[in-house]
């Protein structure tokens, strides 16, 4: 992010800007909704801007910019459409302490206008950082259609309403008044007895909210999905908007994280297979102890929690204590991994079936019915593997796995550095080890990528 996004308090200071053609216009058009005391200099102005200034919008200076003219001024705009004198008269205004922009010049512009949905006081800004200005008005037109042109009324009024609010706890239930006031009963009022009828309906809604008992805790036990925030579902992402809590594992990755609501709380309950980890016990009592101080916790988990999740213990811990909770399902690495290597996990005529495995379980390396699993045409994804593989390798081998069935091993898989390797069973070590792989795998044992040529692609493209 080279550009910060702030509001600016601009009411009563002066903003100036220098130009009187169609640019200087266009800045205008929106500077003009502001509170700002707007100053005009150019030698030749539009009489567009002559009106304006005759209706008291904007004070004029008819002559060129000269030192002194930016003084006191919070922002200028260099908008002459003529590179010299734009120059020339930014380096006025950096001299006399205000923030510049040029119109049309990125580089030059201490900071830049984004694209803006005005439903006063609600102001949505849309910036690209001048990579994709096309985007930036897609979305304001996307926005335009869906903000209702009331919702500016509805804030003006609501924001009059504050201060009785407060008679609600912090945090939850004046959330849920200003959800329901927004989403629900201030549209309602407002379109059957218009702008009169919204206070009361405020009131109303208040006592109804004053007199409930405290809301109960629920916990969401929500799959992330292999690490790509796409990937993510819809129920799951309007969980984490409605967060208090989250409670996530060291396998999420931050872009999922970040979609959580900005107000919640965040906690790392990391745990790592055959190294340091949080207890199972301690992750429970987390989950349960906020949910009773009646949060709505998220316990966000990679993949699918319903695969090698350790679900069951914690919705034990959770129905001990009669907690309300619900299971959002993810996508789980194999689905998203096998889909990278342009295969699918069963095929006519070769496996009606496909095992889910782990590389180790809670004591050390997990065993399996290998005698089964050596057969010809049987696939496995193999969860937790890498560190258990030559254990894995040698089992397979003594039970009579040929030795040229294809393995593939994925690292970081959907994420921006995912690596694919093709191998062998009998290649299988040394392989990962002269690999080398320091991130999150997962292993299909009678799996290849389709053909080498998408191999090398996905290899060149993730690497």
């Amino acid at each position: 992010m080279q550009h910060f996004p702030i509001f600016l308090a601009v009411a009563g200071r002066r903003i100036v800007l220098s130009g009187g053609g169609d640019a200087a216009m266009a800045k205008l058009r929106l500077l003009m909704k502001t509170e700002a005391r707007l100053t005009v200099v150019a030698a030749d102005i539009a009489d567009d801007i002559r009106k304006w200034a005759a209706q008291g919008k904007l004070q004029i200076i008819e002559r060129a910019m000269a030192p002194g003219d930016a003084l006191c001024a919070a922002l200028f705009y260099a908008a002459n459409e003529d590179d010299a004198e734009d120059a020339r008269v930014s380096a006025i205004a950096h001299a006399e302490g205000a923030l510049v922009n040029i119109v049309d010049n990125l580089a030059d512009s201490q900071f830049i206008t984004p694209a803006i949905v005005d439903r006063d006081p609600v102001t949505v800004a849309i910036g690209t950082e001048g990579a994709a200005p096309v985007l930036a008005r897609a979305i304001k037109a996307d926005l335009e259609e869906r903000l209702p042109t009331s919702l500016g009324l509805l804030a003006r009024i609501g924001k009059t309403f504050r201060h009785a609010v407060e008679v609600l706890p912090m945090g939850r239930k004046r959330r849920d008044f200003w959800t329901s006031f927004y989403f629900g009963a201030g549209p309602k009022a407002l379109a059957d007895k218009g702008e009169d009828g919204v206070i009361p309906a405020l009131g109303a809604l208040l006592d109804n909210h004053v007199m409930k008992t405290t809301k109960e805790g629920s916990v969401d036990l929500v799959g992330a999905g292999p690490g790509d925030p796409e990937l993510l579902t819809l129920k799951a992402r309007n969980a984490l908007d409605k967060a208090d809590v989250v409670i996530h594992d060291r396998l999420v990755t931050g872009e999922i994280l970040e979609l959580a609501r900005r107000e919640a709380i965040i906690i790392d309950a990391g745990k790592e297979g055959f190294g340091k980890s949080m207890a199972q016990s301690d992750i429970d009592a987390l989950i349960v102890q906020h949910a009773l101080d009646g949060h709505h916790v998220v316990r966000l988990k990679a993949g699918d929690p319903t695969v090698f999740g350790r679900l069951d213990e914690e919705i034990e811990a959770i129905e001990a204590h009669d907690i309300p909770y619900r299971i959002i399902p993810g996508i789980t690495a194999a689905s998203a991994a096998v889909a990278n290597i342009g295969q699918s996990l069963t095929k006519r005529h070769r496996n009606s079936a496909v095992r889910l495995i782990t590389g180790h379980d809670t004591k050390g390396y997990a065993d399996h019915d290998w005698k089964a699993l050596a057969q010809p045409g049987e696939v496995a994804a193999i969860y937790m593997g890498k560190k258990s593989a030559r254990f894995i390798q040698g089992r397979l081998l003594m039970h009579g796995a040929d030795p040229a069935t294809p393995v593939t091993i994925i690292e970081n898989v959907s994420r921006t550095n995912q690596q694919i390797i093709a191998t062998t069973l009998a290649e299988l070590e040394p392989t990962l080890t002269q690999a080398n792989l320091q991130g999150l795998t997962i292993t299909f044992y009678g799996l290849a990528p389709r053909d080498a040529v998408a191999n090398s692609r996905q290899l060149k493209e993730f690497a």
